[in-house]
């Protein structure tokens, strides 16, 4: 069995919970109420892309380190 590891980043949401998303795999949408089912959740996603890719013979995506910068914005 091989280990897989991507950038997971966690939005906090206004109405509670946490948006997901792995900039290397967008296609993956999921959401947590908590921090901690919110990770259990990216897990869960991304292993069942990851199997889906090796059935069908698709490439394995490699992991991306997104770009993060706070832009002043003058309005």
């Amino acid at each position: 069995m091989k280990s897989y590891n991507y950038t997971v980043l966690f939005e906090p949401l206004e109405e509670g919970g946490y948006n997901v998303i792995i900039p290397a795999i967008p296609e993956i949408c999921t959401f947590g109420a908590t921090i901690e089912e919110a990770r259990e959740m990216a897990k869960d996603a991304i292993r069942c892309f990851l199997e889906s890719a090796l059935k069908t013979g698709e490439p394995i995506p490699t992991d991306v380190e997104p770009a993060k910068e706070r832009l002043a914005v003058a309005v």
